[in-house]
Protein backbone atom coordinates (compact mmCIF):
# COMPACT_ATOMS: atom_id res chain seq x y z
CA UNK A 1 0.00 0.00 0.00
CA UNK A 2 1.51 3.02 -1.12
CA UNK A 3 2.23 5.65 1.85
CA UNK A 4 0.25 8.20 2.58
CA UNK A 5 1.01 12.22 2.74
CA UNK A 6 2.60 13.43 5.99
CA UNK A 7 2.07 16.79 7.00
CA UNK A 8 5.81 17.81 8.80
CA UNK A 9 5.43 20.66 11.57
CA UNK A 10 8.52 20.94 11.70
CA UNK A 11 8.74 22.72 8.34
CA UNK A 12 12.20 21.86 6.73
CA UNK A 13 12.24 21.28 2.76
CA UNK A 14 14.23 22.71 0.54
CA UNK A 15 11.93 25.06 -1.40
CA UNK A 16 13.51 27.93 -2.13
CA UNK A 17 11.47 30.87 -2.49
CA UNK A 18 10.62 34.99 -2.33
CA UNK A 19 7.20 35.54 -1.08
CA UNK A 20 5.60 38.81 -1.35
CA UNK A 21 2.19 40.04 -1.12
CA UNK A 22 -0.42 41.74 -3.62
CA UNK A 23 0.33 45.21 -2.51
CA UNK A 24 3.83 45.17 -2.07
CA UNK A 25 6.36 45.18 0.42
CA UNK A 26 5.66 47.70 2.88
CA UNK A 27 3.72 46.96 5.97
CA UNK A 28 5.13 45.01 9.30
CA UNK A 29 3.57 41.66 8.39
CA UNK A 30 4.71 41.83 5.36
CA UNK A 31 8.81 42.41 6.31
CA UNK A 32 8.08 39.76 8.14
CA UNK A 33 6.53 37.00 6.03
CA UNK A 34 9.74 38.28 3.39
CA UNK A 35 12.27 38.09 6.28
CA UNK A 36 11.07 34.66 7.01
CA UNK A 37 10.69 33.09 3.73
CA UNK A 38 14.12 34.19 2.46
CA UNK A 39 15.34 33.01 5.90
CA UNK A 40 13.34 29.18 5.10
CA UNK A 41 15.93 26.64 4.17
CA UNK A 42 16.69 23.00 4.42
CA UNK A 43 19.31 22.17 7.84
CA UNK A 44 21.65 19.31 6.96
CA UNK A 45 19.81 16.36 9.32
CA UNK A 46 22.65 16.38 11.85
CA UNK A 47 21.74 20.41 12.61
CA UNK A 48 18.15 19.53 12.58
CA UNK A 49 18.47 16.89 15.05
CA UNK A 50 20.32 18.58 17.50
CA UNK A 51 21.18 17.49 21.11
CA UNK A 52 18.91 16.23 23.43
CA UNK A 53 20.06 17.63 26.29
CA UNK A 54 20.10 20.97 25.04
CA UNK A 55 16.50 20.21 24.14
CA UNK A 56 15.83 19.58 27.92
CA UNK A 57 17.47 22.59 29.19
CA UNK A 58 16.00 26.00 28.62
CA UNK A 59 17.50 28.79 30.24
CA UNK A 60 15.24 31.22 32.51
CA UNK A 61 15.64 34.80 33.64
CA UNK A 62 14.07 37.43 35.70
CA UNK A 63 13.58 40.74 34.26
CA UNK A 64 11.86 43.80 36.43
CA UNK A 65 9.85 41.47 38.39
CA UNK A 66 8.33 39.07 35.35
CA UNK A 67 9.85 35.53 35.41
CA UNK A 68 10.69 34.17 31.77
CA UNK A 69 11.60 30.60 30.91
CA UNK A 70 12.64 29.71 27.94
CA UNK A 71 10.37 28.10 25.44
CA UNK A 72 10.87 25.25 22.82
CA UNK A 73 9.38 22.90 20.55
CA UNK A 74 9.15 19.48 22.09
CA UNK A 75 10.26 18.19 18.63
CA UNK A 76 13.27 20.06 19.15
CA UNK A 77 14.91 17.14 20.77
CA UNK A 78 13.26 14.05 19.36
CA UNK A 79 14.37 10.64 20.50
CA UNK A 80 15.42 8.62 17.89
CA UNK A 81 15.70 9.05 14.31
CA UNK A 82 13.58 6.08 14.24
CA UNK A 83 10.75 8.43 15.38
CA UNK A 84 10.58 10.88 12.90
CA UNK A 85 9.86 8.53 10.54
CA UNK A 86 6.51 9.16 8.76
CA UNK A 87 4.44 6.73 10.76
CA UNK A 88 5.29 9.16 13.85
CA UNK A 89 4.13 12.33 12.48
CA UNK A 90 1.53 11.09 11.23
CA UNK A 91 0.10 9.80 14.66
CA UNK A 92 0.85 13.30 15.77
CA UNK A 93 -1.34 14.70 13.10
CA UNK A 94 -4.27 11.37 14.50
CA UNK A 95 -3.75 12.73 18.10
CA UNK A 96 -4.06 16.44 17.18
CA UNK A 97 -7.48 15.43 15.68
CA UNK A 98 -8.59 13.10 18.46
CA UNK A 99 -7.69 16.15 21.07
CA UNK A 100 -10.72 18.54 18.74
CA UNK A 101 -13.05 15.62 19.10
CA UNK A 102 -12.65 14.87 22.53
CA UNK A 103 -13.58 18.65 23.03
CA UNK A 104 -16.02 18.66 20.52
CA UNK A 105 -17.69 15.36 22.31
CA UNK A 106 -17.92 17.09 25.96
CA UNK A 107 -19.44 20.10 24.71
CA UNK A 108 -21.87 18.29 22.58
CA UNK A 109 -22.73 15.73 25.81
CA UNK A 110 -23.09 18.84 28.10
CA UNK A 111 -25.98 20.75 25.59
CA UNK A 112 -27.66 17.69 25.45
CA UNK A 113 -28.38 17.16 29.10
CA UNK A 114 -31.31 18.69 30.92
CA UNK A 115 -30.67 21.58 32.63
CA UNK A 116 -30.48 19.39 36.43
CA UNK A 117 -28.27 17.09 34.86
CA UNK A 118 -25.88 19.72 33.35
CA UNK A 119 -25.81 21.50 36.37
CA UNK A 120 -24.45 18.30 38.29
CA UNK A 121 -22.06 17.52 35.77
CA UNK A 122 -20.76 20.97 35.40
CA UNK A 123 -20.91 21.25 39.39
CA UNK A 124 -18.42 17.99 38.64
CA UNK A 125 -16.38 19.95 36.06
CA UNK A 126 -15.37 22.66 38.56
CA UNK A 127 -15.13 20.97 41.83
CA UNK A 128 -12.31 18.73 39.72
CA UNK A 129 -10.44 20.95 38.79
CA UNK A 130 -8.54 18.95 36.24
CA UNK A 131 -9.76 18.27 32.91
CA UNK A 132 -10.82 14.70 33.12
CA UNK A 133 -13.60 14.54 31.18
CA UNK A 134 -12.07 16.55 28.45
CA UNK A 135 -9.83 14.64 26.81
CA UNK A 136 -6.83 17.04 27.04
CA UNK A 137 -3.15 16.55 27.08
CA UNK A 138 -2.64 14.38 23.99
CA UNK A 139 0.76 14.17 22.30
CA UNK A 140 0.43 17.24 20.14
CA UNK A 141 1.21 19.28 23.10
CA UNK A 142 4.23 20.65 21.40
CA UNK A 143 6.29 23.47 23.79
CA UNK A 144 8.32 22.58 26.74
CA UNK A 145 10.02 24.66 29.82
CA UNK A 146 12.41 23.55 32.06
CA UNK A 147 11.71 24.32 36.09
CA UNK A 148 12.60 23.28 39.29
CA UNK A 149 10.66 21.17 41.62
CA UNK A 150 11.76 20.52 44.90
CA UNK A 151 15.49 20.37 44.37
CA UNK A 152 15.31 18.59 40.75
CA UNK A 153 15.08 20.16 36.98
CA UNK A 154 11.50 18.79 35.17
CA UNK A 155 11.10 19.34 31.62
CA UNK A 156 7.23 19.54 31.09
CA UNK A 157 5.03 20.23 28.15
CA UNK A 158 2.73 23.27 28.10
CA UNK A 159 -0.74 22.99 28.46
CA UNK A 160 -3.39 25.96 28.76
CA UNK A 161 -6.04 23.29 28.55
CA UNK A 162 -4.93 21.25 31.62
CA UNK A 163 -5.39 22.41 35.19
CA UNK A 164 -3.25 19.93 36.87
CA UNK A 165 0.60 19.42 36.46
CA UNK A 166 1.97 16.31 37.25
CA UNK A 167 5.09 14.56 36.47
CA UNK A 168 6.88 10.91 36.92
CA UNK A 169 7.41 9.77 39.87
CA UNK A 170 9.97 7.40 41.64
CA UNK A 171 9.18 4.97 42.37
CA UNK A 172 7.16 4.16 38.97
CA UNK A 173 5.01 0.65 38.36
CA UNK A 174 4.88 1.71 34.95
CA UNK A 175 6.41 4.66 33.01
CA UNK A 176 7.05 5.78 29.02
CA UNK A 177 11.04 6.52 29.01
CA UNK A 178 12.06 10.27 29.98
CA UNK A 179 15.72 11.89 29.17
CA UNK A 180 15.60 13.12 32.65
CA UNK A 181 15.44 10.69 35.90
CA UNK A 182 12.06 10.34 37.42
CA UNK A 183 11.11 12.55 40.54
CA UNK A 184 12.23 11.07 43.88
CA UNK A 185 9.74 12.59 46.61
CA UNK A 186 12.16 10.42 49.17
CA UNK A 187 14.89 12.87 48.50
CA UNK A 188 13.34 16.25 48.63
CA UNK A 189 12.51 17.49 52.28
CA UNK A 190 10.09 20.12 51.35
CA UNK A 191 7.64 17.49 49.86
CA UNK A 192 4.30 16.84 50.93
CA UNK A 193 1.45 14.27 50.36
CA UNK A 194 -1.66 15.46 50.03
CA UNK A 195 -4.32 13.72 52.39
CA UNK A 196 -7.52 12.24 51.36
CA UNK A 197 -9.46 14.36 53.58
CA UNK A 198 -8.22 17.51 51.75
CA UNK A 199 -9.75 19.83 49.85
CA UNK A 200 -8.40 18.99 47.06
CA UNK A 201 -8.55 15.41 46.86
CA UNK A 202 -12.32 15.98 47.92
CA UNK A 203 -12.76 17.47 44.88
CA UNK A 204 -10.74 15.05 42.96
CA UNK A 205 -12.69 12.39 44.20
CA UNK A 206 -15.73 13.38 43.28
CA UNK A 207 -14.61 13.72 40.04
CA UNK A 208 -13.18 10.60 39.27
CA UNK A 209 -15.40 8.15 41.96
CA UNK A 210 -12.10 6.66 42.78
CA UNK A 211 -11.63 6.06 47.03
CA UNK A 212 -8.43 7.00 48.83
CA UNK A 213 -5.99 4.01 49.12
CA UNK A 214 -5.43 5.49 52.82
CA UNK A 215 -6.24 7.99 54.75
CA UNK A 216 -2.60 10.05 54.81
CA UNK A 217 -2.52 9.49 50.21
CA UNK A 218 -4.91 11.49 47.86
CA UNK A 219 -5.07 9.14 44.43
CA UNK A 220 -5.87 10.56 41.31
CA UNK A 221 -6.15 9.08 37.72
CA UNK A 222 -5.92 11.08 34.60
CA UNK A 223 -7.45 9.22 31.06
CA UNK A 224 -7.43 10.56 27.66
CA UNK A 225 -8.91 10.03 24.48
CA UNK A 226 -6.38 8.72 22.98
CA UNK A 227 -5.81 6.22 25.13
CA UNK A 228 -2.79 8.01 27.40
CA UNK A 229 -3.35 8.00 31.31
CA UNK A 230 -1.66 8.99 34.15
CA UNK A 231 -1.89 7.41 37.75
CA UNK A 232 -0.74 8.15 40.91
CA UNK A 233 -1.22 10.51 44.52
CA UNK A 234 -1.62 14.20 44.55
CA UNK A 235 1.65 16.00 46.45
CA UNK A 236 2.59 19.26 47.44
CA UNK A 237 6.38 20.47 46.40
CA UNK A 238 8.16 23.92 45.78
CA UNK A 239 8.19 24.94 42.44
CA UNK A 240 10.90 27.06 40.70
CA UNK A 241 10.46 29.30 38.28
CA UNK A 242 13.47 31.32 37.58
CA UNK A 243 14.80 32.44 40.75
CA UNK A 244 11.23 32.58 41.84
CA UNK A 245 9.79 30.15 44.43
CA UNK A 246 6.07 29.04 44.74
CA UNK A 247 5.86 26.64 48.46
CA UNK A 248 3.41 24.01 48.40
CA UNK A 249 2.68 23.76 44.95
CA UNK A 250 0.02 20.82 44.23
CA UNK A 251 0.87 18.04 41.64
CA UNK A 252 0.15 14.87 40.58
CA UNK A 253 2.93 12.24 41.51
CA UNK A 254 2.73 10.01 38.65
CA UNK A 255 3.04 6.32 39.31
CA UNK A 256 1.55 4.68 36.03
CA UNK A 257 1.94 6.92 33.17
CA UNK A 258 1.59 5.54 29.52
CA UNK A 259 1.28 7.74 26.10
CA UNK A 260 3.20 9.86 23.51
CA UNK A 261 4.18 12.62 25.77
CA UNK A 262 8.31 12.53 24.21
CA UNK A 263 10.85 12.34 26.34
CA UNK A 264 9.65 15.00 29.13
CA UNK A 265 8.60 14.57 32.44
CA UNK A 266 5.15 15.63 32.79
CA UNK A 267 2.82 18.57 31.58
CA UNK A 268 2.04 21.87 33.37
CA UNK A 269 -1.16 23.00 33.10
CA UNK A 270 -1.87 26.54 32.74
CA UNK A 271 -5.72 26.25 32.49
CA UNK A 272 -8.19 28.40 34.40
CA UNK A 273 -8.81 25.71 37.10
CA UNK A 274 -7.93 26.56 40.70
CA UNK A 275 -5.38 23.04 40.62
CA UNK A 276 -3.53 25.49 37.93
CA UNK A 277 -0.02 26.76 38.21
CA UNK A 278 -1.93 29.97 37.08
CA UNK A 279 -4.48 30.04 39.75
CA UNK A 280 -2.04 28.26 42.53
CA UNK A 281 0.66 30.86 42.16
CA UNK A 282 -1.68 34.30 41.66
CA UNK A 283 0.14 35.73 44.58
CA UNK A 284 3.36 35.36 43.31
CA UNK A 285 2.56 36.52 39.71
CA UNK A 286 -0.92 38.65 40.17
CA UNK A 287 -2.89 35.72 37.22
CA UNK A 288 -0.73 36.74 34.28
CA UNK A 289 1.78 34.88 32.39
CA UNK A 290 2.23 35.49 28.37
CA UNK A 291 3.75 33.37 25.95
CA UNK A 292 5.79 33.85 22.41
CA UNK A 293 5.90 30.11 20.31
CA UNK A 294 8.69 30.41 18.19
CA UNK A 295 8.65 29.87 14.21
CA UNK A 296 11.22 26.90 12.57
CA UNK A 297 10.64 28.92 9.67
CA UNK A 298 12.40 32.23 11.04
CA UNK A 299 15.34 29.74 12.20
CA UNK A 300 14.62 30.27 15.93
CA UNK A 301 14.05 27.32 18.09
CA UNK A 302 13.45 28.51 21.17
CA UNK A 303 10.08 31.17 22.77
CA UNK A 304 9.63 31.97 25.87
CA UNK A 305 7.37 31.46 28.77
CA UNK A 306 7.14 34.77 30.93
CA UNK A 307 5.07 34.81 34.70
CA UNK A 308 4.50 37.68 35.72
CA UNK A 309 2.70 41.36 34.29
CA UNK A 310 5.61 43.56 33.08
CA UNK A 311 5.26 44.46 29.63
CA UNK A 312 8.66 45.66 30.00
CA UNK A 313 9.78 41.84 29.73
CA UNK A 314 8.11 41.82 25.78
CA UNK A 315 9.77 42.75 22.78
CA UNK A 316 6.30 43.37 20.71
CA UNK A 317 6.52 45.38 17.58
CA UNK A 318 2.79 46.07 17.54
CA UNK A 319 1.15 47.36 20.99
CA UNK A 320 -0.59 45.26 23.08
CA UNK A 321 -4.58 45.24 22.22
CA UNK A 322 -6.66 43.36 24.20
CA UNK A 323 -9.80 41.37 24.13
CA UNK A 324 -12.34 40.06 26.92
CA UNK A 325 -11.61 36.53 28.05
CA UNK A 326 -14.98 34.97 28.64
CA UNK A 327 -16.64 32.65 30.58
CA UNK A 328 -18.43 29.15 28.92
CA UNK A 329 -20.14 27.38 31.84
CA UNK A 330 -19.93 24.46 29.61
CA UNK A 331 -16.46 24.71 29.29
CA UNK A 332 -15.36 26.19 32.63
CA UNK A 333 -11.46 25.78 32.33
CA UNK A 334 -10.72 27.24 28.72
CA UNK A 335 -9.78 30.31 27.76
CA UNK A 336 -12.61 31.53 25.12
CA UNK A 337 -12.49 34.32 23.18
CA UNK A 338 -15.56 36.43 20.60
CA UNK A 339 -13.99 36.34 17.44
CA UNK A 340 -15.82 38.76 15.04
CA UNK A 341 -14.47 39.06 12.06
CA UNK A 342 -11.41 38.16 9.77
CA UNK A 343 -9.36 39.50 7.00
CA UNK A 344 -7.67 37.34 3.98
CA UNK A 345 -5.37 40.01 2.35
CA UNK A 346 -7.84 42.70 0.92
CA UNK A 347 -10.38 40.20 1.18
CA UNK A 348 -12.76 40.37 4.70
CA UNK A 349 -15.48 39.37 6.35
CA UNK A 350 -17.21 39.57 9.66
CA UNK A 351 -19.05 36.94 11.41
CA UNK A 352 -22.63 37.92 12.55
CA UNK A 353 -22.76 38.17 16.38
CA UNK A 354 -19.68 37.11 17.43
CA UNK A 355 -18.53 33.74 17.49
CA UNK A 356 -16.90 31.84 20.78
CA UNK A 357 -13.81 29.96 20.15
CA UNK A 358 -10.98 28.54 22.50
CA UNK A 359 -7.79 29.74 22.53
CA UNK A 360 -5.29 27.08 23.34
CA UNK A 361 -1.65 25.80 22.82
CA UNK A 362 -2.20 21.92 22.99
CA UNK A 363 -4.08 22.29 19.40
CA UNK A 364 -1.95 22.60 16.35
CA UNK A 365 -4.52 22.96 13.38
CA UNK A 366 -7.07 25.97 13.99
CA UNK A 367 -10.46 24.17 13.59
CA UNK A 368 -13.31 26.60 12.25
CA UNK A 369 -16.99 25.73 11.71
CA UNK A 370 -17.75 25.34 7.82
CA UNK A 371 -19.50 28.99 7.05
CA UNK A 372 -16.38 30.64 8.61
CA UNK A 373 -13.62 27.87 7.05
CA UNK A 374 -15.39 28.67 3.41
CA UNK A 375 -15.03 31.89 3.87
CA UNK A 376 -11.71 32.09 4.66
CA UNK A 377 -10.60 29.38 2.13
CA UNK A 378 -12.66 31.14 -0.37
CA UNK A 379 -10.88 34.66 0.24
CA UNK A 380 -7.52 32.62 0.04
CA UNK A 381 -8.61 30.85 -3.14
CA UNK A 382 -9.38 34.40 -4.68
CA UNK A 383 -6.04 36.28 -4.09
CA UNK A 384 -3.85 32.84 -4.47
CA UNK A 385 -4.43 32.10 -8.10
CA UNK A 386 -2.24 30.96 -10.79
CA UNK A 387 -0.96 28.27 -8.26
CA UNK A 388 -1.82 24.80 -9.32
CA UNK A 389 -3.67 22.84 -6.53
CA UNK A 390 -3.40 19.77 -5.58
CA UNK A 391 -4.97 16.95 -3.25
CA UNK A 392 -5.12 17.50 0.09
CA UNK A 393 -3.41 16.32 3.26
CA UNK A 394 -5.60 14.70 6.02
CA UNK A 395 -7.38 17.40 7.55
CA UNK A 396 -6.33 20.03 5.34
CA UNK A 397 -8.00 20.28 1.72
CA UNK A 398 -6.69 23.28 0.38
CA UNK A 399 -3.17 22.28 -1.12
CA UNK A 400 -0.38 23.63 -3.56
CA UNK A 401 2.27 22.27 -5.57
CA UNK A 402 4.61 25.24 -5.94
CA UNK A 403 7.52 23.37 -7.20
CA UNK A 404 9.80 25.20 -9.55
CA UNK A 405 8.08 28.64 -8.69
CA UNK A 406 10.56 31.45 -7.35
CA UNK A 407 8.08 34.03 -6.34
CA UNK A 408 4.80 33.36 -4.51
CA UNK A 409 2.15 36.00 -3.26
CA UNK A 410 0.75 35.27 -0.11
CA UNK A 411 -2.71 36.89 1.33
CA UNK A 412 -2.30 38.04 5.29
CA UNK A 413 -4.60 36.51 7.43
CA UNK A 414 -5.70 38.09 10.65
CA UNK A 415 -8.34 37.66 13.12
CA UNK A 416 -10.04 40.35 15.03
CA UNK A 417 -11.71 40.11 18.55
CA UNK A 418 -14.00 41.90 20.47
CA UNK A 419 -12.86 44.88 22.48
CA UNK A 420 -12.66 48.48 21.92
CA UNK A 421 -9.04 48.52 20.66
CA UNK A 422 -9.74 45.84 17.85
CA UNK A 423 -7.59 43.20 19.36
CA UNK A 424 -6.04 41.54 16.23
CA UNK A 425 -4.21 38.13 15.90
CA UNK A 426 -1.51 38.31 13.17
CA UNK A 427 -1.09 34.83 11.14
CA UNK A 428 2.76 34.51 10.88
CA UNK A 429 4.08 33.15 7.57
CA UNK A 430 4.20 29.46 9.57
CA UNK A 431 0.63 29.48 10.21
CA UNK A 432 -0.37 30.89 6.67
CA UNK A 433 1.42 28.17 4.43
CA UNK A 434 3.05 24.90 5.60
CA UNK A 435 5.52 22.54 3.48
CA UNK A 436 4.25 19.18 3.10
CA UNK A 437 6.69 16.15 2.98
CA UNK A 438 5.01 13.42 1.18
CA UNK A 439 7.82 10.81 2.53
CA UNK A 440 8.92 9.31 -0.82
CA UNK A 441 12.08 11.41 -1.45
CA UNK A 442 11.07 13.67 -3.89
CA UNK A 443 11.70 17.13 -4.32
CA UNK A 444 8.06 18.29 -4.68
CA UNK A 445 6.84 21.13 -3.08
CA UNK A 446 3.65 20.74 -1.76
CA UNK A 447 2.40 23.66 0.44
CA UNK A 448 -0.92 23.56 2.69
CA UNK A 449 -3.15 26.06 4.06
CA UNK A 450 -2.82 25.08 7.95
CA UNK A 451 -6.56 25.46 8.86
CA UNK A 452 -9.12 22.68 9.32
CA UNK A 453 -13.26 22.74 9.13
CA UNK A 454 -15.42 21.47 11.83
CA UNK A 455 -18.03 18.97 10.89
CA UNK A 456 -20.62 20.80 12.03
CA UNK A 457 -21.56 24.76 12.23
CA UNK A 458 -22.61 24.15 16.12
CA UNK A 459 -19.59 23.09 17.08
CA UNK A 460 -16.41 25.14 19.17
CA UNK A 461 -13.94 26.85 17.03
CA UNK A 462 -10.66 26.40 18.03
CA UNK A 463 -7.10 28.63 17.76
CA UNK A 464 -3.84 26.22 17.26
CA UNK A 465 -0.78 27.24 18.15
CA UNK A 466 0.47 27.09 14.45
CA UNK A 467 -1.69 30.53 13.99
CA UNK A 468 -0.03 31.52 17.24
CA UNK A 469 3.39 31.64 16.66
CA UNK A 470 5.35 34.93 16.35
CA UNK A 471 2.98 36.54 18.44
CA UNK A 472 2.94 37.47 22.61
CA UNK A 473 -0.19 36.52 23.69
CA UNK A 474 -1.09 37.32 27.35
CA UNK A 475 -3.52 35.89 29.68
CA UNK A 476 -4.68 38.26 32.36
CA UNK A 477 -6.72 36.38 34.45
CA UNK A 478 -7.58 39.20 36.92
CA UNK A 479 -8.89 41.21 34.65
CA UNK A 480 -10.48 39.02 32.71
CA UNK A 481 -8.59 39.53 29.53
CA UNK A 482 -6.45 37.92 26.87
CA UNK A 483 -3.77 40.48 24.62
CA UNK A 484 -2.03 40.18 21.39
CA UNK A 485 1.19 41.88 19.94
CA UNK A 486 3.12 40.85 17.41
CA UNK A 487 6.88 39.53 18.08
CA UNK A 488 9.52 37.79 16.71
CA UNK A 489 9.82 35.35 19.05
CA UNK A 490 13.46 34.71 20.46
CA UNK A 491 14.66 33.98 24.01
CA UNK A 492 18.16 35.37 23.36
CA UNK A 493 16.41 38.63 22.41
CA UNK A 494 13.53 38.67 25.11
CA UNK A 495 16.54 39.03 27.79
CA UNK A 496 19.02 41.09 26.56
Amino acid sequence: MAMLPLLLLMLCVSLNLIIEHNNGVHSLEERMMLHHVQRFRRQPHSQQQGSIQACILPDSRRKNGAIILEMKEQEECPPSLEEMKIDYWKKRMMLDDLRVRSMQNMFQRMTSLSSSNQNWLLEASIKSQIPLNLGQNFDILNYVVTLELGNQKRTMIVDTGSDLSWVQCEPCKSCYNQKESLFKPSTSPSYQSVPCNSKPCQSLQFANQRMCKSATTCDYVVNYGDGSISIGELGSENLTLGDMSLNNIVFGCGRENKGMFGYTSGVLGLGRGALSLVSQGSDNFGGVFSYCLPSPMAGETSGSLVFGDESSAFKNLTPIAYTNMLQNPLLPNHYMLNLISMEVGEVGFRIVDGRQVIIDSGTVITRLPPSIYNALKGGFLRQFQGYPQVPGVAILDTCFDLTGIQQVKVPIIKMYFEGDNHAKLNVDPSGTLIMIDEGDGASKSKVCLPFASLSYEHEVPIIGNLQQRNNRVIYDSKLSRVGFAKEECTFSGLVS
